[in-house]
């Protein structure tokens, strides 16, 4: 059984590997000389994160200034995000639909393998192959990012993309081996429902893209109560780096390393979100003015953010989420198949 089944998954297990070969190979050659880079820095031997400023923007400029840095983080980071959602579509689809579409399932089951053990067998097997080759793929993008992730994170306009980023949380760490085992399942479940390759693909993709949106906007919000931090907004060094949002709103910089910002209010000493009034120093006076008046309002600044302590706690909590969704998929693909689901 294990040798059918590798006849029959050999193409898209070897494009998967010379993909991994790759990335392997071009993340190889250049880690080393990032990190090269963050050390040179002085980042490494910073022992004060907060004081880390200046040494911080130097190592993300000279990172920039390198295309093939910012190139490689964007791709390597599609490709994790991407590669769950493929093995879902074309490993976990044709698992059990191409039997059906090809009329030949019926003698795959019978050939001294009941049902039940014949789609258990190829679930582990594919679902195993699924976790490692996303986890090679997340362990070997996790290690040549991790530089940029220690400083901040890849920066962009006014932000930067951190490792608490959606885009870039779920293409690092553990979480992308529980996604593809998920992604896996899925496609596998969707095919013995459906029944009809094309359709399964794109009904999986859709599913599993809608998941990728909910759990990072509600779900992962809310597995940990968030810390919070009120302070008085004094300096004007921290009131001449502002945001003037279109509300009229002012928002300040949080100098917290790492941490996911959940939210960052500018409020009054009555705890009133702050807005800009209609005329003033910062409406007719020039910048120095605006920051010395907004000096003297007695401003104080609320966050709420989760600590970057918690980055491997999210990551294993997520985790498990998946991995429980995973066997509660498999087991009722196993009793569909064991029901008869595929008999008409």
């Amino acid at each position: 059984m294990i040798w059918l089944t590798w006849r029959q998954f050999r193409v898209q297990a070897m494009v998967v590997a010379v993909v991994l070969v790759a990335f392997a190979v071009a993340l190889g050659l250049t880690g080393p000389n990032l990190a090269h880079l963050y050390t040179t820095s002085g980042l490494d031997a910073c022992q004060a994160p907060r004081d880390c400023s200046g040494v911080t923007t130097t190592f993300l400029d000279q990172m920039k200034a390198n295309a093939a840095y910012p190139l490689l983080y964007v791709v390597t980071a599609v490709s994790v995000l991407l590669l769950p959602a493929l093995i879902g579509a074309f490993w976990g689809v044709p698992l059990i639909t191409r039997e059906v579409e090809a009329h030949t399932l019926r003698v795959a089951w019978y050939q001294g393998v009941t049902p039940t053990r014949w789609t258990a067998m190829k679930l582990g097997l594919l679902g195993l192959v699924s976790v490692v080759s996303s986890g090679l793929l997340s362990l070997v993008v996790t290690w040549w990012a991790n530089p940029i992730e220690k400083a901040g994170g890849f920066p962009v306009n006014q932000g930067q993309f951190s490792r608490f980023s959606p885009q870039i949380f779920d293409a690092r760490g553990v979480a992308p081996l529980a996604y593809a085992l998920f992604a896996f399942v899925l496609g596998v479940t969707v095919g013995v429902i459906v029944k009809r390759t094309v359709a399964a693909m794109a009904i999986t993709l859709v599913i599993f893209a809608s998941v990728q949106v909910i759990v990072p906007t509600w779900v992962r919000p809310n597995l940990f109560a968030p810390a919070h931090l009120t302070g008085p907004v004094l300096t004007v060094p921290l009131l001449d780096h502002m945001v003037v949002q279109s509300s009229g709103q002012l928002k300040v910089p949080v100098n917290i390393p790492n941490a996911w910002i959940v939210s960052n209010r500018t409020v009054t000493a009555s705890g009133q979100v702050f807005t800009l009034p209609v005329v003033g120093a910062c409406q007719n006076g020039t910048h120095d003015q605006c920051v010395a008046w907004l000096a003297e309002q007695n401003l104080r600044q609320q966050v709420t953010y989760q600590p970057a302590s918690r980055y491997w706690q999210f990551q294993w909590y997520e985790t498990g989420i998946f991995a429980a969704l995973s066997l509660l998929l498999a087991a009722l693909c196993v009793l569909l198949v064991k029901r008869g689901r595929l008999s008409a």
